[in-house]
């Protein structure tokens, strides 16, 4: 089996995009690779490099475009990039390689014919009499920095004011200062949410096309043990206690919401439950000590916690004279909390937050 010598300087992501489509090609007993052929980047190749493999004795050039990231917006435009090259070409098959392609990307590749090939060993290649699909392969090169800024404490306060006020197109300044935090940040977490085509950018600005793509995406990578949490034992009704600590937030003049089944049972009355929920923004012993709370490792009726960013109260309504915090901030905190708490988050997602949609 011939292997490649690389003699034009590449950069690392191209030269391991290159051993990983070596050791994908070598994988088939029936074809044999020949090497690069052709350096990408000229004027009249578009492709990032190619190479030439025969099956059963027949040629194919294997084009290829690598992304630093395998987002929906890089891959589509990696695909248009290959699809305009394969057009006047024959034996041609493309080819997107990136550290991480997430499932969108994925699935654009495959409905327009191109192959794909992550760093961990995923991949999709059909051409001739070949057909490669391994997934679930552990992703090693998740771009994990962008997940941490997209989902950053003050990042999320712009995800919460896209996601609450439905379909709007947004200035990067408006939007800044709705949520609370600078131009910038809002500026970088615009092109995260393009990366994944999320949102749609306008003359007059850019609105959130894709709610619960994101919204989905968010739960899953939502940290809901940045809380401070406090567990309490009351011999009083679930009702009477979160009216109790309702009534005595008021006259504190305390910041506070009701989450969780507390607050899903005041939008969208489903299922019973036997724990007390709520977001208290101060020293939770100043309000506690006025009622009748009892602090308890386990058996716990009743969770305070302290929130990790005040942008958790953005849209706290008051309902039946008690504060809750956001629908889409119930949403997230009922996806984390065992004991029926996902039942009680979709029954949330149907009922309120699909119709501002």
């Amino acid at each position: 089996m011939v292997k490649w010598v690389i003699i034009v300087k590449t950069n690392n992501l191209e030269q391991r995009s290159k051993q990983v489509l070596q050791e994908c090609i070598e994988s088939i007993p029936f074809v044999e690779l020949r090497g690069q052929i052709g350096q990408g980047n000229a004027q009249d190749k578009p492709y990032d490099f190619m190479v030439n493999i025969i099956i059963k004795g027949k040629s194919l050039n294997l084009i290829v475009e690598v992304k630093n990231n395998g987002e929906p917006r890089n891959a589509r435009q990696a695909v248009n990039q290959l699809l305009r090259y394969k057009k006047n070409l024959s034996d041609v098959y493309g080819i997107l390689i990136a550290p991480y392609i997430s499932q969108q990307a994925a699935d654009i590749c495959i409905d327009a014919g191109i192959g794909y090939i992550d760093l961990s060993g995923n991949c999709y290649l059909s051409f001739e009499n070949v057909f490669i699909h391994k997934e679930g392969k552990p992703n090693l090169f998740s771009a994990s920095r962008s997940l941490r800024s997209l989902y950053s404490p003050k990042a999320e306060r712009i995800l919460r004011v896209l996601m609450i006020n439905g379909p709007k197109d947004w200035k990067i300044e408006e939007l800044a200062k709705e949520a609370d935090v600078s131009i910038g940040l809002v500026a970088k977490v615009k092109k995260l949410l393009l990366d994944r085509e999320w949102v749609n950018t306008k003359r007059i600005g850019f609105s959130l096309v894709k709610p619960f793509n994101l919204l989905q995406d968010w739960a899953s990578n939502y940290k809901f043990d940045r809380n401070e949490t406090y567990d309490f034992y009351t011999m009083l009704d679930i009702p009477e206690i979160e009216q109790r600590l309702s009534e005595e937030s008021f006259k504190s003049g305390i910041e506070f919401g009701l989450t969780g089944f507390s607050g899903a049972i005041r939008l969208a009355p489903m299922v019973r439950y036997q724990r007390a929920w709520f977001y208290i923004n101060t020293d939770i012993e100043q309000l506690t000590n006025k009622v009748d709370l009892k602090p308890v490792s386990s058996g716990a009726n009743v969770t305070i916690m302290k929130p990790y960013d005040e942008g958790v109260f953005y849209n706290t309504q008051n309902v039946d004279g008690m504060p809750i915090v956001s629908a889409v901030q119930i949403y997230l905190d009922l996806m984390k909390i065992r004991g029926r708490g996902e039942e009680a988050a979709n029954a949330v997602l149907e009922r309120v937050i699909r119709k501002i949609w």
